[in-house]
């Protein structure tokens, strides 16, 4: 089963998307409501994927960065209501694999984590081939 974890500042959010995950068969090991304490939730679990809202991406804390360095195979999601193309240009350049758009439609939800994990695998592949031959 894969790990995942929450953090965003919204008790709210944090609670729909733990349902929509467990609903989807993820094993939602933590949530946290700041930047610091979901980067120490993921230090500890380890997390396959971490759920982190557009505010916690932005704080000003690197914590994308942060992750990326720590923990290289996770996959991180960024969740917002509102993604225009800078903030999304931003949010890749920083590591973010993809995104989760409020509010949260659970088959929506799955369907992004599902493609974003096809995508990077098959990326992975094609690189592993590439350099095989």
């Amino acid at each position: 089963m894969l790990k995942a974890l929450i953090v965003d500042s919204s008790a709210v959010s944090r609670g729909l998307l733990n349902t929509v995950l467990q609903g989807g068969g993820y094993d939602v090991v933590g949530q946290a409501h700041t930047s610091s304490l979901g980067y120490g939730l993921a230090a500890k679990h380890h997390p396959h994927l971490i759920c982190i809202a557009r505010e916690q991406v932005e704080d000003g804390n690197d914590v994308v960065e942060q992750l990326r360095a720590e923990l290289p195979k996770t996959l991180v999601f960024m969740v917002s209501g509102t993604l225009d193309a800078a903030a999304v240009q931003g949010a890749l350049a920083r590591g973010v694999h993809g995104f989760i758009v409020k509010p949260f439609k659970a088959d929506t939800v799955l369907k992004t984590i599902r493609n974003t994990v096809i995508a990077i695998v098959k990326k992975q592949q094609g690189a592993a081939a590439g350099s095989a031959g």
